[in-house]
């Protein structure tokens, strides 16, 4: 298991280093667990070069996002995951401020198999986020966002574990 989490450490490590020019952003984050568990997220933001559907509404865009997210939980030990997603962007218009709608599958390496009363079934999961925030002129954003963890179905139990948290994006 330990050697699992430190390779693909070492991956998340790698990817970062190539995109680290083109990064857009460092993400802060805190959130919390229906059990209580609260959740700390560091993350890696690279914005896509690519833009569709542009109006006078908006545009679709997206990032790619790496991140470490500690978990602190009152039952059990504290978990670690390391996680990578593409996520897609639907950005409204605006001069100063610009809200935002995100979605995203991707996947994630957990340290250990449980958190709280959740038995996720194997390190390996998927990462399904949903959010929506407001961009500030000078690359700022804040937000808030839901994100699922399962491994669906893949090994048995799979109870996966969701986490909401509050987040702010600072421009690099």
């Amino acid at each position: 298991m330990k050697r699992v989490f430190c390779l693909a450490a070492l991956a998340a490590v790698l990817l970062g280093h190539g995109y680290s020019a083109q990064a857009a952003g460092i993400e802060f984050s805190v959130g919390q667990t229906s059990d209580s568990t609260m959740t700390y997220r560091l993350g890696l933001q690279s914005e896509w070069d690519k833009s569709w559907w542009q109006s006078e509404v908006g545009r679709l865009t997206g990032y790619w996002d790496g991140a470490y997210t500690f978990w602190d939980g009152d039952k059990t030990a504290s978990n670690h995951s390391l996680s990578f997603s593409p996520v897609l962007v639907y950005e409204f218009a605006g001069e100063s401020v610009r809200p935002y709608l995100e979605v995203g599958v991707g996947v994630a390496v957990f340290a250990h198999t449980e958190v709280e009363d959740n038995k996720l079934g194997s390190a390996f999961q998927f990462e399904d986020r949903f959010g929506a925030g407001l961009r500030f002129a000078g690359g700022h954003e804040v937000g808030i966002r839901a994100i699922h963890y399962s491994n669906a179905g893949i090994s048995s139990p799979n109870d996966g574990v969701e986490s909401y948290a509050l987040h702010y994006t600072m421009a690099l």
